[in-house]
């Protein structure tokens, strides 16, 4: 198999670098701005409630995690909401703009390990704006053969990035730690499925693991792929 395969993607938020728990700070001084109106629990369901039925509307980010907060503090408060606190959710966002990039362990040397023989992919969705910011600072942009950004990940979008980067998602793998979106829709389109789990997931990335599947394989960290990739053939 190692003969075969000829590209390898990569995800990048929480499996590159660090990105959900910007969001988990966020969500807590949300709770905590809102403590008087609501508990925490039912705002929490409140907010994944709106960023569900905004995700057709804003796509994955922060730009659209911002929003659905505002909507959320409106909603609770029965729009009551003070315009401070308006005005930190707003800045709070911004916060999570400017932060910078922590790589993850391993991830430079994974790429690195594996850039020589394969045709490196990064294959991220969200925000172009924020996205770009992020593979800039990463310091990482120069190991990718080919930058996808995009606005959802399916079956159809790893087919067509796997036709067009490399011969076929038959001879391609995708790696990354959302079994929802890097995983299972790169096997459904006949590629390989690697899961590296994060400690922090957002619920909506959650799916159950395809351990029947033939192309799934699941690794404690970056720094067992390489060897992974290898023991293919």
């Amino acid at each position: 198999m190692a003969q075969t395969l000829t590209t390898i993607g990569f995800d990048a938020d929480d499996t590159l670098w660090h990105n959900e728990r910007f969001f988990k700070v966020t969500q807590d001084h949300f709770a905590d701005l809102l403590a008087d109106y609501t508990d925490r629990d039912h705002l929490n369901d409140r907010l994944l409630a709106a960023e569900k039925r905004n995700l057709g509307h804003y796509g994955f980010g922060i730009k659209g995690f911002v929003l659905s907060m505002i909507e959320t503090a409106i909603e609770v408060t029965d729009e009551a909401v003070p315009a401070s606190v308006i005005a930190e959710l707003m800045a709070a966002g911004r916060d999570m703009l400017r932060h910078p990039i922590e790589l993850l362990p391993h991830a430079r040397e994974a790429i690195e390990s594996l850039a020589s023989t394969y045709r490196i992919l990064l294959i991220t969705k969200g925000d172009l704006l924020d996205q770009e910011r992020k593979l800039a600072q990463s310091g990482l942009g120069d190991l990718f053969d080919g930058i996808e950004i995009v606005s959802h990940k399916t079956t159809a979008t790893y087919a067509d990035i796997f036709a067009r980067h490399g011969e076929s998602a038959a001879r391609s793998m995708m790696v990354g730690n959302s079994l929802r979106s890097d995983v299972i829709p790169a096997i459904q389109a006949g590629g390989w499925g690697v899961y590296v789990p994060h400690e922090l997931t957002w619920s909506l990335e959650q799916a159950a693991a395809p351990r029947e599947e033939r192309r799934f394989a699941e690794l404690p960290s970056l720094g067992e792929l390489h060897d992974f990739v290898r023991s293919l053939g």
